[in-house]
Formats: structure tokens, sequence, C-alpha cells
């Protein structure tokens, strides 16, 4: 979410087009035949990038710089445009370099001048010191007694297997010390709220961040089906953000979102002005979206209709 608004707030500045090359912002994107690949594509999970070749170490990921230059030199594992699969990492790596190329500022910096602070949320990519006694770990998901994982896919497996040297993502203080913008912000449910309402549907007696012509256009729907990493049918995003689906149906046709593979849901639906967010310390079997929240979030969707 916080790649999603911060790409949201560009393009309303005029500082980022969705249907220019990614190269003319980045230039060494362009290698490995890369060069036509649009920010539309690349941040609705089509150019193919969801893992480098070979995969990135733990050091690479958490760069602002040295994940991205491996994934502007990679051959991407599928042709971008002819399919899409979910970027769970990655992404964060590739919209920090995008965000820096544009503003000269990590995505981090811009976040937290642009969106966070100035709206005083609970919201964090990089958790502030002094803040640690309000941290709560996330607790391993229980898995139901006789119940076994069916096996990744050779590319879920490429793309989701543990790294080099296994890092807990949710729980390591190096994860989030550095707030990856993939996988480990810092926030509470208030503050996911508070994020989607600040920007889309105004917050405190204050207007919203974002237009309705652009929320409009970074949430339209740009892919809908297999995704090829989760191997998970009707799945859909936006730019960033998900759309409604058999498994995240939160609202209306104009909502929008984002689960956690920890179970945390945000979303919103401009229509009812309703902004939505949820954490949990256990996140439920197999993981994604807590569906508690998921119905708890369509009944409020339907609030003012």
């Amino acid at each position: 979410n916080a790649i999603a608004f911060s790409v949201a707030l560009l393009v309303q500045q005029g500082r980022l087009d969705l249907d220019a090359t990614v190269a003319s912002y980045w230039p060494e994107f362009a290698a490995c035949d890369k060069q036509a690949v649009t920010v539309r594509q690349l941040l609705s999970h089509q150019a193919g990038l969801a893992e480098a070749t070979p995969r990135l170490t733990t050091d690479e990921l958490y760069d602002h710089h040295a994940g991205a230059a491996r994934l502007a030199a990679s051959w991407p594992l599928w042709r971008p445009g002819s399919g899409f699969g979910y970027h769970a990492a990655t992404i964060g790596n590739l919209a920090d370099e995008l965000v820096h190329r544009v503003t000269g500022q990590t995505l981090h910096a811009f976040f937290e001048e642009a969106i966070r602070a100035p709206h005083d949320l609970e919201f964090y990519l990089g958790l502030p010191q002094g803040l640690e006694h309000r941290r709560v770990d996330v607790i391993p998901m229980a898995v139901p007694p006789g119940t076994t994982r069916p096996p990744l896919r050779p590319l879920g497996a490429y793309v989701l297997g543990p790294r080099d040297d296994d890092l807990d993502m949710a729980n390591d203080e190096r994860s989030w010390r550095f707030g990856h913008p993939g996988a480990s912000a810092t926030v509470s449910a208030r503050g996911i709220a508070g994020l989607f309402a600040a920007m889309v549907t105004g917050r405190d007696g204050r207007p919203p961040v974002l237009t309705a012509d652009t929320v409009a256009r970074v949430t339209q729907q740009q892919v809908r089906g297999t995704d090829l990493v989760l191997d998970l049918p009707d799945r859909a995003h936006a730019i960033v953000f998900q759309k409604p689906s058999q498994v995240l149906d939160w609202g209306g046709v104009h909502s929008f979102g984002h689960d956690g593979a920890a179970g945390a849901v945000g979303c919103c639906d401009p229509e009812t002005g309703v902004a939505f967010g949820y954490t949990v310390a256990q996140g439920p079997w197999p993981g994604g979206g807590d569906p508690a929240a998921i119905r708890l979030a369509r009944t409020l969707g339907t609030l003012g209709r």
C-alpha cells in the first residue's frame, strides 16, 4: 500500500507516466530485451521480474539499489505482458528504484515525507527508534492437523523459496528496521485504514490527497486470471493494488486494496467512502488475507449503497 500510494501521488503530480517505458526513467532496465516494458506492466506484476537470475541474496533484497540493479540485469521469467505473477518481494525493490530515478529519493524517504509524516500515520517503512515496545511478533500459522501444504510448482518455489540465510521477514530486526516495501512494513490496523482514508476519502476534516481521477486511473484493473507464481485462479491487479476476486471479495467494482501474507488486509471502496484496515498476530492457514477480515470489509463496504 505504501508503494501504491507513493506511485499514485507521483502520477498525480505528473512526474510518473504509467505508459512510459521503465527504461525512460531507469536506462539500465532495458537490458535483456526489457526496453519496451512499461511502468504500467512493471507495477501490475506483468514484467516477469518476480525474482532475479540467479536469485537475490538477502543482502541484495535489503538494499535500496543492489537488488534492483540485479533485477534490471536479469532476463524476465516470462515475456513481459504474456502473463502475470505476484512479484511478492521484488515489487518493493523495483518500485524503490523507480521512485529514486524519478525523485532522487528512496521510496522510504518519499513515502515518509510526502505521505506518512504529514498525516501522522502508524505505517512505517522501517520502524523508528523508540517504538520497539509497540511492536508485536508475528506468530507462525497453525497448521490444521493432518494438513500439508501442496508443493509449489517450480516457478513458485523459485520465487517464494527460502533465501541464503532463511531470514524471518516478519520478525527479524534487520527486516523491520529496513522496512522492505514489499514485505516488512510495520503498521497498525488504524495506520492501514488511516492511509487509505488520507489518500482516498479524506481524514480528520482534511480533503483526500488524491483526486477521484487519480484514484480511478491507478485502481483500474490491469490483469485478471491465473497467477503464474502463486498458481491461483481469479487473481486481479490494478497498479500495485489488488482488485476484488473470489477470495478477496471486499467491496464493489471500484474497490481496491491489498492483503498480506500473514493475514493483514487494507482496502477501500470509493463509492461508499469506507476505508478498512486489519492486522492479526497469527494469520490463518495457508496464508494471505484473513477470511474474517474479508467478511468484515465486505460488510462495511455495503454501507451507504
